[in-house]
């Protein structure tokens, strides 16, 4: 018998037993529609969590922050002097390694903006120079980035993200068109700042594409006649697809507000310490030259703040690079956890598959011994059972293909994310092939015990 014959054979098998068929190859379709499901979701989440990397400053990042002394060290509390912009222009001097410093003081607690008769508070309030705006991978899309001669004369002048646009004067949705807040005023802690600058909406490839989409959809409908502005398109507000908040850093950026550093300390931050000629720092922003000596450019900067801090070890190092290690462990252990569950299915499906071949063969004993007595040989006997199994896997593996794609709809519905999951054809191929592996691999028991079987006892098997 051909291939192509048995193939035939294989599909007429399944057509003649179709419920029990299905019942025999729904594990197949369960462990390939779950494992494309597992792979789009932890893809779309990887896929953010790098959209998430970027947006904050990417590898070349670093931040230096206040932190408790070491146990040895305690007794030296009161000389601790936090980081400084002594330190800052330390670093600017002596660590050849450093491409930017960005002191940063953030306005602790939140202080309130008010304007246009509205309240609102961010914990994205700082202090800052005008490099946090590369720093931080910002873009300014209205007015200006303050400049180091405002910071010098410490004027009251800001720049917002759109997000403090949208709760003191209204997001475009509300007001029908953007409003360029620029030159108005609003007031911090009760101190009047004018607003100078506005940042560009930031939002993940998902919310843009999500957004576009509803863009078109409003399109067509106006075109159509349709006015109900129930279906017009919503901008994100860069908390992700599902418009709910929780961290991200668009949502972060979306939400900044940005101060002349000389400004937030002496108007907003002196009377609040002890030491107002020496302005303490949240922490200092640093982009190193290159990621790859990102070791050196931290002992560096470690070398040069013990001696601004007298050998005090006060401050700590968070890097990007961290992050991205952080990023890459979850993403590996959600696969494997994943993958082994998926595997499972198959594995169960596998067994199923092998169970069906071999009460087939229970109900074809006398056919074997049939075409064993007319002149099939032992092969021809084996390769008919595999190919009958690896038929089943076959279309359980495309039905499973057809069910992933429902099933990402309905886990998106059901639990929608804001990293929507993206199917790959790399995850569809790999489940698919393992499908296949699963039947041929489930066919070769029955198989063997197929061609083993002796033709006398065959054929008087009643």
């Amino acid at each position: 018998m051909s291939l192509w014959n048995a193939v035939i054979v294989g599909l007429k098998e399944i057509w003649a037993h179709k419920f029990r068929s299905l019942l025999t190859m729904l594990g197949i379709i369960l462990g390939v529609s779950s494992l494309i499901a597992m792979s789009a979701l932890v893809t779309g989440m990887e896929k953010g969590a790098k959209e998430s990397l970027i947006a904050v400053g990417g590898l070349q990042k670093m931040r230096v922050e206040v932190a408790p002394l070491p146990v040895d060290q305690r007794h030296l509390r009161d000389f601790a002097t936090g980081v400084t912009l002594r330190d800052v222009y330390a670093l600017q001097r002596s660590a050849p390694e450093i491409l930017e410093v960005s002191p940063q003081m953030r306005l602790e607690p939140q202080p309130t903006l008010a304007a246009n008769g509205k309240i609102y508070r961010t914990w994205m309030i700082s202090g800052v120079w005008p490099v946090q705006l590369e720093m931080m991978e910002h873009t300014v899309e209205h007015g200006r980035m303050f400049t180091a001669l405002d910071n010098e004369l410490a004027r009251n002048v800001c720049v917002i993200g759109d997000g403090v646009r949208d709760a003191l004067w209204g997001s475009p949705e509300e007001t029908g068109e953007p409003v360029i807040p620029i030159g108005r005023e609003m007031t911090i802690s009760g101190y009047p700042f004018t607003v100078v600058g506005m940042f560009q909406h930031y939002e993940s490839e998902q919310e843009r594409k999500t957004r576009e989409l509803a863009e078109a959809e409003a399109a067509q409908l106006k075109a159509a006649g349709v006015t109900n502005s129930a279906t017009g398109p919503k901008r994100s507000r860069g908390w992700g697809g599902s418009g709910r908040g929780g961290w991200s850093p668009f949502r972060m950026k979306n939400s900044t507000v940005y101060l002349p550093l000389n400004t937030a300390w002496l108007k907003l931050k002196a009377g609040l310490t002890n030491s107002p000629a020496e302005p303490k720092l949240s922490d200092m922003e640093i982009k190193v030259r290159d990621v790859a000596q990102l070791d050196l450019a931290m002992t560096q900067i470690r070398n040069v703040l013990m001696v601004t801090h007298r050998g005090i070890e006060d401050f700590s190092f968070r890097t990007q690079e961290d992050w991205a290690e952080q990023i890459g462990t979850f993403i590996s252990n959600a696969r494997l956890s994943g993958g082994i569950i998926a595997g499972i299915s198959l594995l169960v499906g596998g067994i199923g598959i092998m169970n069906i071949m071999l009460a087939s063969i229970s109900e074809r004993i006398r056919e074997i011994g049939i075409r064993k007595a007319v002149g099939a040989g032992g092969l021809d006997i084996f390769t008919q059972i595999v190919v009958e199994s690896t038929v089943i896997a076959v279309v359980g593996g495309l039905a499973g293909l057809a069910t992933s794609i429902g099933l990402i709809r309905v886990i998106t519905y059901v639990t929608p994310t804001d990293n929507a999951p993206i199917v790959t054809l790399t995850s569809m191929l790999l489940a698919f092939g393992a499908s296949v592996l699963i039947g041929v691999l489930a066919g070769l028991f029955p198989a063997i015990k197929a061609a083993r079987m002796n033709v006398i006892q065959s054929l008087r098997y009643d």
